[in-house]
């Protein structure tokens, strides 16, 4: 089977962050058939179209970085051009495609539907944009709605990351007769077990984020974590990761005079670091105001520990009794009773039984869903 991913957000030159977890879609995918990445980026550098490819595992990847232009008309003719070069290449080189993948519903639907009519490929979508979500109020424009609508109704299957993304896409009115709810992937490394824990002396809780304060509220973590410091002193907070916020967010820490060393703001590292961070900790905190899924839940829960989190994202779908706590959004005194309780009672979850049935997050299992969803469309 040869699938071809169109995506919005992809990792590429400038960001190598960027759309990351459709990457690993598609690395899941490669798992059990060709798959090919068209990938077109608006490039302020580039006078001219210029066309970039690799191989990223199993993964062809296809860039074409076409000339940014403020001119929306010439930007769009652009974007076509782009296209058109791109698809040739795929067309020669991989050639044609059984089934398109769209990822992320921002002009790369127009691609897929333009080959559904003209070349009878059917597509399918993913979704992992927050502009649906309430608290986020960035769907507008009557006609951005008309045609997303129009998009998703001739899709063969809709695939939110999250049941929570799934019900604000519907109150956008964008449901579909055919909705699955389709996982993120978590690296294999993260299912690890590690025979070199960390020797320390106080209980380390985790955070792991983008800093984007809008949607994690890492401040009011923060401010929580503060009224957890007046109850007790034998942990320690981590803060993995880096973005937009993060000097904000040193800032509102230090104004909040923690003891010396209880918080700690780590910065960026790779992934398999972020790995290694989760297996020498013992629990992690989520506290965003809004998620399309959270991949870092995943990762916890695939480490085998256990969450505290909002009811965002995957949370609610996947957090319970036996591996974690559901906290209110934005309720720092609950979060802190909550931390409270965590700190005496993480050795209670069973790390061996939460990795297990983090497992439907794998490369292998995420891949599989993929695929039958693919064998169905294509069979009907």
């Amino acid at each position: 089977m040869k699938v071809l991913f169109l995506s919005a957000w992809y990792p590429h030159r400038y960001d190598a962050m960027d759309g990351l977890f459709v990457r690993k879609h598609a690395e899941a995918v490669s798992r059990f058939a060709e798959v090919c990445v068209l990938f077109l980026y608006a490039d302020k550098n580039v006078k001219h179209f210029e066309i970039v490819e690799q191989n990223f595992e199993n993964v062809r990847e296809i860039y074409v970085y076409y000339p940014f232009s403020n001119n929306k008309l010439l930007l769009k003719t652009n974007y076509a051009r782009a296209f058109c070069k791109g698809y040739k290449i795929v067309k020669n080189k991989f050639g044609k495609p059984d089934i398109t993948q769209v990822n992320v519903l921002m002009r790369s639907h127009f691609l897929a539907y333009w080959l559904k009519k003209t070349e009878k490929i059917p597509y399918v979508i993913i979704e992992h944009w927050s502009r649906y979500l309430p608290e986020n109020k960035n769907y507008n424009g009557w006609i951005r709605k008309r045609v997303t609508e129009f998009i998703v109704r001739r899709a063969e299957v809709l695939m939110p990351v999250s049941n929570y993304l799934k019900n604000a896409m519907s109150n956008c009115n964008l449901s579909h007769k055919n909705t699955i709810v389709i996982n993120n992937v978590v690296d294999d490394f993260f299912f690890e077990r590690s025979d070199q824990k960390e020797q320390r002396t106080k209980k380390r809780i985790l955070h792991i984020s983008c800093f984007n304060e809008k949607a994690k509220n890492i401040c009011g973590l923060l401010d929580a974590t503060k009224l957890l410091s007046e109850k007790r002193a034998d942990f320690e907070f981590v803060a993995v990761g880096t973005g937009v916020d993060f000097e904000k967010c040193k800032k509102h820490s230090e104004n909040l005079n923690f003891p010396k060393e209880m918080v700690k703001f780590i910065g960026e590292v790779a992934p398999n670091e972020v790995s290694r961070w989760f297996q020498n900790s013992d629990f992690s905190v989520m506290f965003s105001n809004y998620e399309t899924a959270c991949v870092v839940v995943a990762e916890s829960l695939a480490s085998g520990i256990p969450v505290i989190g909002t009811p965002t994202g995957i949370v609610p779908d996947v957090i319970n009794e036996t591996n974690g706590l559901i906290v209110d959004v934005n309720d720092a005194v609950d979060l802190s009773e909550k931390m409270n309780f965590m700190l005496d009672n993480f050795g209670k979850y069973d790390a061996e039984k939460i990795r297990n049935e983090a497992k439907k997050y794998s490369y292998e299992n995420v891949g599989e869903f993929l695929i039958q969803t693919y064998k169905n469309v294509l069979t009907k």
